[in-house]
C-alpha cells in the first residue's frame, strides 16, 4: 500500500504541474488585459495613461513573457507557498480563499449531508417496493430531478418563492439588519438565506445517490447469500438493511472521495445566481477581471482536491472491501 501511495502521489505531482502550466498559458493568452479591466472597473470614463499602464504592467509582472511568469509563480509557490496578490481585491490570494471557503463549505457540506441521509431511505424504499405503482412514481420523479439543470431549478424557485410568494430572499448570505440581530437571530438569518441554494445543490445528488443505491441493491438481492438468508427465515427487513444495504454501501463509501473536489469548488452558476459569496463566484469574478493570481490559486486548489479525492476513493475502496489490495 505504501509503494502504491508514493507512486500515486508522484503521478499526482506531475499531473498538477502540467495542469497549472497549461492553465497559466491559457489565461495569459485570453483576450483582454487585467490593467485595462481594473481601470474600467474603477472609472469607465477615464482613459489609461500609457506611462501608468506600463508601470502597472511592470508592478503586476505582466511585462515578462508568460513562461517566465509561470516560473516565477511556481517558484514562489514551492519556496514560500505564496499564491500571489489579487489584482482586483488588493489582498493575498490565500486570504481571499479563506474568506470565500466558509460560505461554500456551508452549502456543500449541508447538501452532502442531506443527500446521503435522505438517499438511503429512498433507495431502500425503491427496492422494497420494486415495480409497484408508488415506486414507479418515485423513480420517475427522481429521474426527472436528476435530468433537471440546477440553474433552471434555481430560476424557477426564485420566481415562485421570491417573486410570487415573497417567502424567501433573492440573494446574498445575510440580511441588511444582520449586525443588529442576536446570535440565534444571525443563525436563523443565514439558514433562511440557505434554503434555496441548498435545495438546488441537493436535489441532483439526492436523485443520483438514490438511483445508485437502488441499482446496486437490485443486483445484491439476486445473490445466493441473500436467497440463503431468506430461506433460513431471516426477517425481510433484516435481509434488506443488514445483508443487502451494508454491501451496497461499499461503492457508496468510495463516492465520498470523489465528492471532495465539490466541497470547495462550489457551483459557479448557482453562486452567481444567488449572489452567494463563495469560491465558485470568486472564480467567475476573477475570470471576468483577468485576475491571474486568483485564477491560478483556485485552479491549484481545485486540481489538488480532485487528485486527492480520486486517491481517497481508491484507498477507501481497499479499506471497505478486503478483496481489493494495492500491495
Amino acid at each position: 500500500m505504501f509503494d502504491y501511495l508514493v507512486r500515486r502521489m508522484l503521478i499526482g505531482a506531475v499531473t498538477l504541474l502540467f495542469i497549472t502550466f497549461l492553465i497559466y498559458a491559457l489565461i495569459r493568452q485570453m483576450p483582454g488585459d487585467p490593467v485595462v479591466a481594473l481601470q474600467a472597473e474603477q472609472d469607465p470614463s477615464r482613459k489609461v495613461d500609457p506611462a501608468d499602464y506600463q508601470r502597472m504592467r511592470v508592478s503586476y509582472g505582466l511585462d515578462k513573457p508568460w513562461p517566465i511568469g509561470y516560473a516565477q509563480w511556481l517558484g514562489k509557490l514551492t519556496t514560500t507557498l505564496d499564491l500571489g496578490r489579487s489584482f482586483t481585491h488588493k489582498k493575498p490570494v490565500w486570504a481571499l480563499i479563506r474568506e470565500r471557503a466558509g460560505p461554500t463549505l456551508l452549502l456543500s457540506l449541508t447538501s452532502l449531508f442531506l443527500g446521503y441521509v435522505l438517499s438511503g431511505p429512498l433507495g431502500l424504499y425503491s427496492v422494497v417496493r420494486a415495480n409497484k405503482p408508488d415506486e414507479r412514481v418515485v423513480s420517475t420523479l427522481l429521474y426527472m430531478l436528476y435530468s433537471l439543470p440546477s440553474f433552471v431549478a434555481a430560476l424557477g424557485l426564485l420566481y415562485v418563492f421570491y417573486q410570487r410568494l415573497e417567502w424567501l430572499p433573492l440573494r446574498g448570505i445575510v440580511s441588511d439588519n444582520y449586525e443588529s440581530l442576536s446570535w440565534w437571530g444571525r443563525v436563523g438569518d443565514i439558514a433562511y438565506h440557505m434554503v434555496l441554494p441548498v435545495t438546488c445543490y441537493t436535489y441532483g445528488g439526492l436523485a443520483y445517490y438514490s438511483r445508485f443505491i437502488r441499482a446496486n441493491m437490485m443486483e445484491v438481492v439476486r445473490q445466493d447469500y441473500i436467497r440463503t438468508a431468506r430461506a433460513k427465515g431471516v426477517h425481510p427487513l433484516k435481509v434488506i438493511v443488514v445483508h443487502s444495504f451494508r454491501n451496497t454501501m461499499i461503492p457508496m463509501v468510495t463516492q465520498l472521495g470523489l465528492t471532495l473536489p465539490t466541497l470547495l469548488s462550489g457551483s459557479v452558476i448557482l453562486e452567481q445566481i444567488f449572489t452567494w459569496p463563495g469560491m465558485g463566484r470568486l472564480f467567475f469574478e476573477s475570470i471576468g477581471t483577468r485576475d491571474y493570481p486568483v485564477i491560478m490559486g483556485l485552479t491549484l486548489i481545485f486540481s489538488l482536491l480532485t487528485l486527492a479525492g480520486q486517491l481517497l476513493a481508491d484507498v477507501l475502496y481497499a479499506l471497505v472491501d478486503p478483496r481489493v489490495s494495492y500491495s
